[in-house]
């Protein structure tokens, strides 16, 4: 991201759900109603302008043919950490730290995140913008939403939740949505090795991109364009892992891989017979893991 600016593929996500947000309640596959609040006034317009089922139908094959994948990745992926969210609530969470928040609305549209406490972690500039919308929108920021403005390359996780009130002993879910893909792989390292110390069973509900999308973009369809518009936005993709490695990653760090599923398959979970048709973003993987042990 540009320095001194929120991120600009975190306003994309926004958009992607707001548009999803447009559908009847019967045919989206979540409600985002704070969406369209993140977004600059280009992509409200957007948005007004796909009210209508035929336009909306129009925008999205516009942007499903500019970036191939990108949205229809991103409006499963969020369905499938939705369910993750709700199962964990369900199941007894104490607490849900948001780690690279972004314009993420979780804790204000989930049913149960007011029970709990909810850590919203991100760079300074990204988070003061979150903040200032959500005040917006509701009024003030709710008492159980606690903001924590970390840098992921230069601060220390485990530093900034303990200031702002994370309890190492309570149960956590960690969603690290959309973030690993920008980081370097020290960081990646420290954030997944401070979270390995959470309350045994603790989970993390993470993204990530195949490492041969980094090293051979040519392999995998629609990469051209996307590669050229992170490029121009400066959040350049600098890390991946290999799905065949990631058991073995994730144990080394203190974690027992739950699942690991590309967007191909959680397309076709939440889209059904209709996403064999969509295309791009394979790489595109989101993996679950529960803590086992301490990491050193």
């Amino acid at each position: 991201m540009q320095e001194g600016k929120p991120s600009r593929t975190a306003e994309h996500m926004a958009l992607f759900r707001a548009l999803e947000q447009s559908r009847r309640p019967d045919a989206r596959l979540f409600a985002d109603p704070f969406a369209r609040a993140f977004l600059g006034s280009r992509l409200r317009l957007v948005v007004a302008l796909a009210r209508a089922p035929a336009a909306l139908e129009l925008v999205c094959r516009f942007i499903d043919h500019r970036w191939p994948g990108a949205r229809t990745s991103a409006v499963a992926r969020t369905r499938f950490i939705d369910d993750r969210t709700s199962a964990a609530i369900s199941h007894g969470v104490e607490q849900i730290v948001l780690l690279g928040a972004g314009f993420d609305a979780r804790p204000y549209r989930l049913g149960g995140c007011q029970r709990l406490a909810v850590f919203e972690v991100d760079h300074p500039s990204t988070l003061a913008k979150k903040r200032h919308i959500i005040e917006g929108v509701l009024g003030r920021a709710p008492s159980w939403v606690r903001f924590v403005p970390t840098d992921f390359n230069r601060d220390s996780v485990e530093t900034a939740l303990a200031a702002a009130g994370y309890a190492g002993d309570r149960s956590t879910l960690f969603i690290w949505e959309g973030v690993t893909n920008y980081l370097t792989e020290s960081a990646v390292d420290h954030t997944l090795r401070c979270c390995s110390r959470a309350l045994r069973h603790s989970q993390i509900v993470f993204t990530y991109v195949h490492r041969g999308v980094l090293d051979n973009p040519a392999a995998f369809f629609g990469t051209a364009r996307l590669f050229a518009t992170l490029e121009a936005a400066g959040e350049r993709w600098t890390f991946g892992l290999d799905p065949a490695r990631l058991p073995d990653f994730m144990a080394e760090r203190g974690y027992r891989l739950d699942e690991d599923i590309g967007a191909e398959e959680y397309r076709m979970r939440y889209f059904g017979p209709s996403a064999a048709a969509m295309c791009g973003y394979e790489f595109y993987r989101i993996a679950c893991a529960h803590v086992v042990d301490h990491a050193a």
